[in-house]
C-alpha cells in the first residue's frame, strides 16, 4: 500500500494519475469505488458549490485551520462540544495560543509551517498540495469526515468555521477533467494507521453516455476498506517538516486559468479571501518550477494585516463604524473602510492604480462580507458608484463588512452554503441599503473624502452658457435636442454664473486653519464634548442624536491588530415615565432594546456615537436612560456617565409636491480644459489624473466626471493626439483658423459627450465589458464614453464638414 500511495503522491498531473490507474487494473477496478458521501446522485451537490478555483481552495485552507484548532482542543483535554470549549475562533486562539507573538516574522513563519499550501507539477498544469498538522483522521473515520456530504459533523462546535460538512468537495470540480484528489491522514495521537484514498469523477463509457444523465464522484477502497499502512514518518517534501500526523491532500491539474507562482500570485489571491484568518499559513513554490525565483516561501496572515503593515505607503485613510440596529435584531455589524492614495511612492498615477489593483483587488472584490475572517461574499466597484455614488473613490476604496456577530437568523439569509457569494434575498438587499445609507450620509468619513477629492482641483470652467447659445443658434433641430437635454439637466442661463461664484465661495472656506492634533498610541483622557460639566442630553422620540467625546488616541485605535481598544456602552438604569410613580425602573436590560447605535472610530481626537430610537415602541416621552460609556484597551480605561432623556418627537416637515421627474435636475455640467503641462487658469494632466479611472495622456480625448448618476464636469484634453492631427491638417494655418479648430473640437466633444451621456442614462442601458481574464463586469458610463472617444469616433465627428469652415475663415 505504501508503494501505491507514494506513486500517486509523486504524480505531477492528472495524466500521470490516469497512467497509474491504467497500469493497475486490479487495484482500480470498478468494484473498488464507492459513491462520495454515500449518495449516488452527488454530481449536483458537488458541482453547485464555489464558483472559482481560488474560493474552492479557501475551503480546504479553512478545514485545515479548523483541524489545527481541534487538535489543540483535544490536547488541552477539552471536549470540543462541551461547555468548557471556546465559544468562538477568537476565544480558541486566545486560549490555545496565549503568547503567540505572530507580529514577529520568525514566530509567524514557524506557526505558518503547521499549515502549508505547496505547488507541484509543471507551471502550466499545476498540482496543489495542502498539508496541516491538525487532528487528522484514522482510516475508519474517512467516510464520516473527508468523504461525507451534508452530515453536519461540526454543527455543535462553535469555534470552527466549517458547518456544512462538504469536506471541501467544491475543489474537486477544478481538478482537471477527471476530478482527481488524493486524501491522506493520520490521527494526531499517532494511534492507528496512515490512511489514503483517491477521489475522482466516474468515467462514463460510450454506452453510459447514451443512458445516464449525469456522472458522479467516487472514492477508492480496497477490500471494501480505506487503504492504509503503518508509518512513523514520511518525507513528503514539506517545508522544514516530515509528515508524522495530520492531513495531506493533493489536487491534480488544478484549473487556475494561467501560470501561478504560489509565493506571490496565489498568496495574494488567498490573502483577499482570508481577510483575517485565525492562524497564519505558508505558501510554497519549488525551484523546479521557478528556478530563477528568489522568493519561494511566503507566510500568509490575511489582508487586514497586510493593509496595516503597508498603511503608510498605500492608504490615505482608514476608519471603522460599528452598528447595532433592529434590522439585525440589535446585534453587532462592524464596517471597516480603507481609502487608498491616488499616487503611491514615486509611481505615476497609472502605475499606482495598477499596483493597488494587483496588490489588493486581484479578485475584483471592493466590498468584502466575512465570517470569522473568511470572505463569504462580495460586491464589485458597482456598489461604490451605484449605491454610494462616490465615483471618485471607485478605484481607491475597499470596504470590509464583518458579519461574525450578526443575529444567526438574519445572517443565514445572507450567504449561500458555498460561502463564496451572497444570496439575492430581502435580507441581503436590506443590509446593502443600510450600509450604503450609513456610509454616504452627510458628515461621514467617505462623504468628506469624496467632497475633498471633488474640490481638489480649482481652475476656471468654460462657459457652457455661451457654448449652448452658439449651439442653439447654429443647429436647426435645437428645440428637439434642447428638450432631450432638459429631461436630464436644468438649463438656466441666468444662474450659472452665480452658481460658479457660490462654488468658489464654498471652496474658500476650506482655507481656514485646522487645529493641530497630536495622536497618542493610548488615550490619556476621554471627555464628553460640548456640555461643560453637564452629562444629560435629550433625544427626540423616533429621532436621532449624535454625542461626541474628546480624546487624544490615534485614529486606528479600534481596528489595529496589536493592542486595539474598544468603546463599550452599557445600560446602567432605565426609568420609564409611564410607570405608576413616574420614575419606576424599567425591566429593560439590553441597550439594544432602547437604542439603535452607531459607533465611529476616532477621527482627529473625536469619537462619535449616534443614537436613534426609530422603531423602539417601548420608549415614551419623559423616559430617562442612564448609560456608561467606557473606553477600554491595553492602556488606561476611562468611563463617562451619560443621562439620555426622551423628548417630544420633532415635527415632520411638510413635503413639497413632487416634480414629474424622478431625479434632481442639476444644470449643464462644466467643461474643463486640460493641458499636458500646467498653464495658469487651466489644469494639467497630472492634476486631473488623480480623479480619473485612467491616467490622462495624449491618447485620451476627454473624461466625463460623474458623481453618482449626475454628470458634473467634462475634462477635455487640449493636447490630445486627435486635436494635434486636426490642426496639422491645415497648412499655414493662421491664429483665427487655429482658434476656430480648437473651438470646434471643444464644442463637438462637449455636446457629443453630453448627448451620449443623456441618451444612455435616460434609456437605462447597462454597459458590460469583458476583462483580460474573460470575466464580464459592469462599466459605468464615464469609462464607456471615454473609450468611445479614444477611438476613431472623435476623428470622424470633428473632421465632418471641417473644410468649408476653415476656408471661410481664411478669406
Amino acid at each position: 500500500m505504501k508503494e501505491l500511495f507514494l506513486e500517486l503522491f509523486s504524480a505531477k498531473t492528472e495524466i500521470d494519475v490516469l497512467e497509474i490507474i491504467n497500469n493497475n487494473p486490479s487495484v482500480f477496478k470498478n468494484n473498488n469505488w464507492k459513491h462520495l458521501g454515500g449518495i449516488e446522485s452527488n454530481y449536483g451537490i458537488i458541482e453547485n458549490q464555489q464558483s472559482s478555483p481560488v474560493a474552492a481552495l479557501i475551503e480546504k485552507v479553512t478545514n485545515s485551520i479548523d483541524a489545527t484548532l481541534m487538535k489543540k482542543c483535544y490536547e488541552a483535554g477539552i471536549n470540543p462540544e462541551s461547555k468548557e470549549a471556546p465559544k468562538s475562533m477568537d476565544e480558541a486562539v486566545a486560549l490555545f495560543y496565549p503568547k503567540n507573538n505572530w507580529d514577529i516574522q520568525s514566530n509567524r513563519r514557524k506557526q505558518a509551517e503547521e499549515i502549508q499550501i505547496i505547488a507541484d507539477g509543471p507551471t502550466d498544469d499545476t498540482a496543489v498540495i495542502i498539508y496541516d498538522n491538525g487532528e487528522g483522521q484514522p482510516p475508519e473515520m474517512f467516510e464520516e469526515t473527508f468523504l461525507s456530504l451534508m452530515k453536519g459533523n461540526k454543527n455543535k462546535i462553535p469555534f470552527v468555521q466549517g458547518k456544512y460538512n462538504m469536506g471541501g468537495s467544491g475543489a474537486i470540480v477544478f481538478c482537471g477533467k477527471n476530478g482527481y484528489q488524493l486524501i491522506a491522514s493520520k490521527r494526531y495521537n499517532k494511534i492507528g494507521d496512515f490512511g489514503f484514498t483517491l477521489v475522482r469523477q466516474h468515467p462514463l463509457t460510450k454506452e453510459d453516455k447514451l443512458t445516464i444523465k449525469n456522472t458522479w464522484y467516487e472514492y477508492l477502497v480496497i477490500d471494501n476498506k480505506i487503504p492504509s499502512f503503518n508509518i512513523e514518518s514520511l518525507d513528503l517534501k514539506l517545508h522544514n517538516k516530515t509528515f508524522t500526523s495530520g492531513t495531506i491532500i493533493k489536487l491534480y491539474s488544478y484549473q487556475f486559468g494561467k501560470r501561478y507562482g504560489f509565493a506571490q500570485e496565489l498568496n495574494q489571491h488567498l490573502t483577499e479571501y482570508l481577510f483575517e484568518p485565525a492562524l497564519p499559513v505558508l505558501t510554497k513554490d519549488t525551484k523546479e518550477r521557478y528556478p530563477n525565483n528568489k522568493v519561494l516561501e511566503t507566510d500568509l496572515f490575511g489582508l487586514k494585516r497586510r493593509l496595516e503593515k503597508e498603511e503608510k505607503d498605500y492608504l490615505q485613510k482608514t476608519f471603522v463604524e460599528e452598528y447595532t440596529d433592529d434590522l439585525f435584531s440589535g446585534t453587532k455589524l462592524i464596517v471597516t473602510g480603507y481609502v487608498f492614495k491616488s499616487k503611491v511612492k514615486d509611481y505615476s498615477i497609472a502605475e499606482s492604480k495598477k499596483i493597488i489593483r494587483d496588490r489588493y483587488f486581484k479578485n475584483n472584490m471592493s466590498v468584502l462580507f466575512s465570517m470569522n475572517g473568511q470572505v463569504h461574499g462580495h460586491y464589485t466597484t458597482e456598489f461604490i458608484t451605484r449605491s454610494l455614488q462616490f465615483n471618485l473613490l471607485k478605484n481607491h476604496l475597499l470596504i470590509h463588512v464583518d458579519c461574525t456577530h450578526l443575529d444567526y437568523d438574519f445572517r443565514k439569509e445572507l450567504f449561500m452554503a458555498s460561502r463564496d457569494r451572497l444570496k439575492g434575498g430581502q435580507e441581503t438587499k436590506s443590509l446593502r441599503d443600510f450600509i450604503a445609507k450609513q456610509l454616504k450620509k452627510k458628515g461621514s468619513v467617505l462623504y468628506e473624502l469624496n467632497q475633498e477629492r471633488r474640490n481638489s482641483i480649482s481652475f476656471e470652467s468654460g462657459s457652457t452658457n455661451e457654448l449652448l447659445k452658439t449651439f442653439t443658434k447654429d443647429i436647426g433641430m435645437a428645440p428637439d435636442l434642447m428638450r432631450l437635454l432638459s429631461q436630464t439637466f436644468k438649463l438656466d442661463f441666468k444662474t450659472e454664473t452665480s452658481k460658479n461664484n457660490n462654488d468658489k465661495q464654498k471652496g474658500s472656506k476650506k482655507n481656514t486653519q485646522e487645529v493641530s492634533f497630536s495622536p497618542q498610541r493610548f488615550p490619556s483622557f476621554f471627555n464628553l464634548k460640548g456640555k461643560g460639566n453637564k452629562s444629560a442630553v435629550s433625544l427626540p422620540l423616533n429621532g436621532e442624536r449624535q454625542i461626541q467625546f474628546a480624546t487624544d488616541v490615534e485614529d486606528n485605535y479600534f481596528h489595529r491588530t496589536d493592542d486595539p481598544g474598544e468603546l463599550e456602552i452599557a445600560l446602567v438604569s432605565y426609568s420609564n415615565n409611564q410607570a405608576e410613580d413616574g420614575d419606576q425602573k424599567g425591566s429593560t436590560t439590553e441597550i439594544s432594546e432602547v437604542f439603535n447605535i452607531h459607533k465611529s472610530s476616532p477621527r482627529n481626537g473625536t469619537i462619535r456615537i449616534d443614537f436613534n430610537t426609530e422603531g423602539k415602541e417601548n420608549l415614551t416621552v419623559g423616559d430617562e436612560i442612564e448609560l456608561k460609556v467606557s473606553l477600554n484597551g491595553s492602556g488606561p480605561s476611562f468611563d463617562e456617565i451619560l443621562l439620555v432623556r426622551i423628548a417630544e418627537p420633532l415635527q415632520k416637515k411638510e413635503k413639497a409636491p413632487k416634480k414629474e421627474e424622478d431625479f434632481e435636475n442639476p444644470g449643464l455640467p462644466e467643461y474643463k480644459l486640460v493641458y499636458e503641462n500646467k498653464i495658469e487658469g487651466f489644469a494639467s494632466w497630472d492634476e486631473v489624473s488623480g480623479l480619473l479611472s485612467n491616467e490622462m495622456d495624449a491618447k485620451m480625448v476627454m473624461y466625463p466626471l460623474a458623481n453618482g448618476d449626475q454628470l458634473e464636469k467634462i475634462f477635455i484634453n487640449m493636447d490630445s493626439n486627435v486635436l494635434t492631427r486636426f490642426k496639422a491638417k491645415s497648412k499655414n494655418i493662421n491664429e483665427e483658423q487655429k482658434k476656430a479648430k480648437e473651438t470646434k473640437y471643444i464644442s463637438t466633444v462637449y455636446f457629443h459627450t453630453l448627448f451620449l451621456y443623456t441618451i444612455t442614462k435616460n434609456r437605462k442601458f447597462e454597459i458590460l465589458k469583458e476583462d483580460e481574464n474573460g470575466t464580464t463586469e459592469n462599466r459605468d458610463i464615464s469609462e464607456y464614453l471615454q473609450d468611445i472617444f479614444d477611438s476613431y469616433y472623435t476623428e470622424f465627428i470633428i473632421n465632418f464638414g471641417d473644410k468649408d469652415l476653415i476656408e471661410s475663415l481664411g478669406d
